[in-house]
Order: C-alpha cells, then structure tokens, then sequence
C-alpha cells in the first residue's frame, strides 16, 4: 500500500512538469518563447523609490531583470505602435524578405544571439567595470542564448569611421540627467530577427536605446529603430523591464550553435554559411 502511495505521489509531481515541458513544447513548434520558471514565481513588482548610486545616478546594477524588449511578441503589438503602422512604414524590398521568411528558421532557435530591440525570456544583468570611479564599460550580460553579452564603451569615444558588421554592433552611452541609459549603436549585420515574426532589418540599421528606471522594481526601455533600407522613416518602441526576486540569478544556459534545434534536429543551420 505504501509503494502505491509513493509512486501516486511522484506521479502527481511529474503530471504538472511533464505537462509544462509538453505545452512549452508545443508554444516553441508555433514560434512562440517558452515560458520562464523564475518569472512565474516572481514577487510584485516592487514601487519603491529609485535606488541610486553615491554619483546620484540610478544604481541598474543591484539585480537582474527580466524583459525589456521584444522577446516572443512582435516589435508592432508589443512595443507600442498601432496597428498597421509597422506595415506601413516597411519598404517594399523588407515586406517582401518578411513574406517569404520561415519562422521555424527563426536565428534564435539556432542559438543566434537576439538583438536590440529584442530579449531573451531569461533574466540579464547590466555589469560595470568600475564602482568607485566613473565606468569606462559597461555589459548587459544575458542568461539566454550562448550566454551573450553586449559592451557599451562610456568614456565619451564616438563610433569608428568604418565598422565591419557584427551581430551586437559597436555601442557607446552616456547617461542623460544621470536619470536615464542612452545607448548608441551602429555597425549591425542584418542576419538578426527584431522578432519571432521574422521582421527584417538591413546593415544601416541604427538604435538609440533609453533606459530610466522609474521606480524601485520597474525599468522602462524606449529605443529609436532607423533604418533606411528597411523603413521609411525612424519610430520608437517602448518597454518594460521588471527586477527580478533577491536569489533569482543568472543561471547556466547551454545553447551551442547547432545544439537540439539545429543539426541535431535535422535542420541544416541557414546562419552557418
């Protein structure tokens, strides 16, 4: 009686789990992020006031977050803008990359970093070199996806004349009224989704990213998108990051390039050549 107890108990465990890592499954075939553990157990939203730093600027760097961009959802529904104008504002050449583009190609499924203004669904954390001086660098190191980081130069040096492209870009920031991020970035590759929608973007893409921090467990993101050869005109995106719960830290995150999804899956990996 009491072995039938036991294996009742473990089954009534492993059903809720099992269940999850099935429905995560499912949400990953349709394109969707999967869902995150540490977020489902998060604490409300802190409203305190604005932690800061002896400098008087807004300390980012007390605990992780999570969100702030993109994520799962399109730049369009989830950063802001009405409906239809994203549509509205895309060139012809970037309409038609976006038609035929496969979402199961997505360069995420393929352990491909995701970039401004899209985040993983994992927690990140802003690093600086220095806490007693003026920082020379700063990191936005993230748990997702080969475990990326972005460098942000802040010692007043402007973009280079000529930048070969990469996928995080060269950065350079300041901070505006030592209340908000300003992060300035040029130099991208165009091999990068803004989203799980395929939305596309060219090499002359150009983001200005504004982090504030308006209260004690909130940080808001606005970022400019310019890009002549995939919009008509520059329109900005807003959103949200949240502080994640004291122990929820950035965790190990095995992503290798051609892991599970990619080769090991049977899908030949588009980002290789």
């Amino acid at each position: 009686m009491r072995k039938i107890l036991v294996v009742a108990a473990a089954a009534a465990v492993c059903l809720p789990l099992f269940t999850q890592s099935a429905a995560a499954q499912a949400g990953a075939a349709q394109g969707e992020a999967p869902p995150n553990l540490q977020q489902a157990r998060r604490q409300p939203p802190l409203k305190g006031p604005v932690p800061r730093l002896p400098n008087g600027k807004p300390d980012l760097f007390d605990m992780a977050w999570i969100g702030g961009g993109s994520g799962g959802g399109s730049i369009e529904t989830q950063g802001g803008l009405k409906q239809g104008e994203l549509d509205a504002l895309m060139l012809p050449e970037a309409k038609a990359l976006m038609a035929k583009r496969d979402v199961t190609k997505d360069p995420h499924n393929f352990c491909m970093p995701d970039v401004v203004p899209r985040t993983t669904p994992f927690p990140w954390r802003f690093v600086q070199n220095y806490t007693h001086k003026e920082a020379t660098h700063l990191f936005i190191v993230n748990e997702g996806n080969i475990h990326s980081f972005r460098q942000i130069f802040m010692d007043g040096r402007k973009h280079p004349a000529e930048l070969d492209p990469t996928w995080f870009g060269h950065s350079i920031g300041w901070f505006d009224n030592k209340d908000t991020l300003v992060i300035d970035t040029l130099g991208y590759n165009d091999k990068f989704w803004f989203d799980r929608q395929g939305t596309p973007h060219t090499e002359q893409l150009h983001t200005i990213e504004r982090w504030t921090r308006i209260n004690e467990g909130t940080l808001r993101n606005e970022v400019t998108i310019e890009d002549p050869g995939a919009f008509s005109r520059p329109f900005t995106t807003t959103w949200t990051a949240r502080l994640q719960a004291p122990g929820d830290e950035i965790m190990e995150y095995i992503c290798q390039e051609n892991n599970q999804y990619g080769v090991a899956g049977g899908h030949q990996n588009p980002f290789a050549r």
